[in-house]
């Protein structure tokens, strides 16, 4: 593991954003500053509905790609419908495959809204901390333009790949936290690895919407507090975590939704969206008969904030 992954408490002081300088050197080599303009090859074939694939003009995840991954450019790609609709994304269920052969792999591709959409109603908070370099670019932001919405949502689509890919990374060494593969990046849409039942393509559950036992219950909050462990560890506040984004996908709690992930150091609120994180989901297994003791925020947050080097 890379020393910057887990810094030793007290050595990190705020300073600038891991979205700037900080990001992976993978997305800062090929990282698109606007969305992907389409072209006659993003027109999906009139017969059969399907598209080429759009790895070749994509950022890719980390390296190795793991084997399941369909990376071959003579790939198409078929929409099969809407797993989730948001106010700022819809997330579709897509195949790619090569035809003629067996190679294929579900993706969930999350495509964040265009400029004429809502974003986040509270981007402001999440937005501090991260800054583009161009003053053209951080004025359309401020004044909320078409071209600054469209900006942000380049902003959310980049921030969400960024930490899934080195969450993903920390996980494959570790084991301490579980993401979906983040497999390619290209404008606004990023197409993350599947999670769920690919035979009906029923997508893995929300935690708040599994009833699990004692047991059960209780080896969920452990793998939460590993995960929220790491976050701290590498300098981040999920920002929004709640029971509904965390699956549940072969017993192993699974953490999604990163968009608006925070950097618990440049971010002036950073501690406090941290403390919030915690307080949703312990009240969520306290509901479900964790004792209160076990579930006790105030002592959790304290520990994070330390594993963040804030104490």
């Amino acid at each position: 593991m890379r020393e910057h992954d887990f810094p030793a408490p007290g050595r990190r002081t705020r300073g600038k954003g891991r979205f700037d300088d900080d990001e992976p050197q993978f997305l800062r080599r090929g990282r698109h500053s606007e969305p992907v303009a389409t072209d006659a090859d993003d027109d999906p074939d009139p017969d059969t509905g399907d598209r080429w694939s759009s790895w070749d003009d994509a950022v890719h995840g980390p390296q190795p790609y793991p084997a399941w991954l369909v990376t071959e450019l003579a790939a198409k790609d078929t929409d099969l419908g809407v797993l989730k609709t948001g106010k700022e994304a819809d997330v579709h269920l897509v195949r790619r495959a090569v035809p003629g052969t067996d190679r294929s792999c579900l993706l969930a591709a999350k495509r964040y809204r265009d400029a004429s959409h809502r974003l986040f109603h509270r981007d402001a908070g999440y937005l501090e901390g991260r800054r583009v370099r161009r003053s053209r670019e951080n004025r359309a932001m401020a004044g909320r333009t078409a071209f600054g919405r469209q900006m942000i949502a380049g902003q959310w689509a980049a921030a969400e790949f960024a930490a899934l890919a080195r969450l993903w990374e920390i996980g494959a060494e570790h084991g301490t936290i579980a993401v979906p593969y983040p497999a390619q990046l290209r404008g606004t849409e990023l197409m993350l690895e599947f999670l769920g039942d690919p035979e009906e393509g029923l997508a893995a559950p929300r935690l708040a919407q599994v009833r699990p036992d004692a047991a059960g219950l209780r080896d969920l909050w452990t793998q939460l507090v590993d995960a929220l462990v790491v976050l701290a560890r590498a300098g981040y506040a999920h920002g929004d975590l709640s029971p509904y984004n965390l699956l549940v996908h072969r017993d192993r709690l699974v953490m999604i939704d990163l968009p608006q992930v925070v950097d618990v150091v440049a971010n002036p609120q950073g501690p406090e969206f941290l403390a919030r994180d915690v307080r949703v989901v312990s009240a969520w297994f306290a509901a479900r008969g964790l004792p209160a003791t076990v579930v006790d925020p105030a002592p959790l947050t304290e520990e994070l904030l330390r594993e963040a080097g804030l104490r």
